[in-house]
């Protein structure tokens, strides 16, 4: 039976960063994102989230939040998913990931149909993020996470005054982590196809795993693919699975990191993750989209998909100085181990919720 909505509730709020999170796009003191609540008529409620893109020119805030809320009077779940398909991608995770919930919730399952039903979850592993700044003083960050038992490190470039301070802080950090580790880089398209190659080249004597998004096009993501041993990912070029298609047959990349907010939620993400390996990434979400995005791993698992098993950008609830929920996914070491209970899990502390709303 197809679940009936008796309201929909939108929640706009923001989380505040420990420190500072510095990307080649700009700073950020703290993540704006809606919470959305989809009441059934029985009773359950389904949460998704909503998180703005907005830094790299995707939709507001309010443009998310106007959207949402237009969707009231929507009488069923399959009307629901029909009509959020108009919307801005924020805002179809939102109500894919809320209907996946609500789904779980109301047949008392892990997950739900489009995640796959799971009895047990298995732990997600998860990528150390560094924010970007000294070289010093990212070695000293890259250390805290190694301390805290992360294996894999993802640097952001991009935004230093010249290429040479780019590489020393790499360099920093290999030092710092030490031969073992996986270092990977993410200039969120920030070079020129010039400036990659030759940042790239410099950097693949210190055995960087990945590089994500060093330019902008895709034209400039295949000239400099043909020019460097590193692995690219793709992350702003890609959104749909025929462009993950069109982006492999180029040499664009070989790999998409995948943002569930970017993407319009788990069932493109899973789409595209069978057409190119991927991994998932955070958009600094809060817990709901973290929560959707492990489920979203172990779905790629149960179906095969390559890049299940690379570590994921899923741990940057580490990043913020507090929650919204009380009970959601968990960090032991560098394996983010989701919630018990039907659907995704998560549980709101509405307190902290009314502290933190917009």
């Amino acid at each position: 039976m197809v679940p009936r909505i008796a309201s929909i509730e939108v929640v706009p709020y923001a989380l505040p960063f420990r420190e500072p999170y510095v990307t080649a796009n700009g700073s950020l003191r703290h993540r704006e994102m809606a919470l959305l609540r989809l009441r059934s008529v029985d009773g359950p409620i389904g949460l998704g989230e909503a998180v703005p893109l907005s830094l790299r020119g995707g939709a507001t805030l309010e443009q998310v939040v106007g959207e949402l809320l237009g969707l009231e009077g929507v009488g069923d779940a399959d009307a629901l998913a029909g009509a959020a398909e108009r919307l801005s991608a924020p805002s179809r995770c939102a109500v894919a990931t809320a209907l996946t919930d609500l789904a779980g919730r109301l047949g008392e399952e892990r997950a739900a149909p489009g995640l796959r039903s799971v009895i047990a979850p298995g732990p997600v592993r998860c990528n150390a993020t560094l924010v970007a700044g000294e070289a010093d003083a990212v070695a000293a960050d890259a250390l805290r996470w190694a301390e805290a038992g992360f294996s894999a490190f993802k640097l952001k470039l991009g935004e230093g005054p010249d290429a040479k301070s780019e590489i020393a802080r790499v360099r920093a950090v290999r030092e710092a982590v030490g031969p073992e580790a996986s270092i990977r880089v993410d200039a969120n398209g920030a070079w020129d196809a010039r400036t990659a190659k030759r940042v790239l080249k410099r950097l693949e004597p210190l055995g960087v795993e990945l590089a994500e998004q060093p330019v902008a096009t895709p034209a400039a993501m295949a000239e400099v693919a043909s020019a460097t041993s590193i692995p690219l990912a793709a992350d702003e070029t890609l959104a749909t699975a025929e462009e993950a298609q069109r982006a492999r047959a180029a040499g664009q990349c070989s790999l998409a990191a995948l943002k569930l907010s970017k993407v319009g939620g788990p069932g493109t993400a899973l789409e595209i993750a069978a057409a190119i390996p991927s991994y998932m990434s955070s958009a600094l979400d809060g817990p709901v989209g973290i929560a959707a995005a492990a489920y979203t791993v172990q779905a790629m698992r149960d179906l095969g998909h390559d890049g299940a098993e690379l570590a994921h950008g899923l741990a940057t609830q580490r990043l913020f100085a507090t929650t919204i929920a009380g009970s959601q996914p968990v960090l032991h070491g560098d394996m983010l181990h989701l919630p018990d209970g039907p659907g995704l899990g998560v549980e709101i502390d509405e307190k902290a919720l009314a502290a933190h709303r917009l």
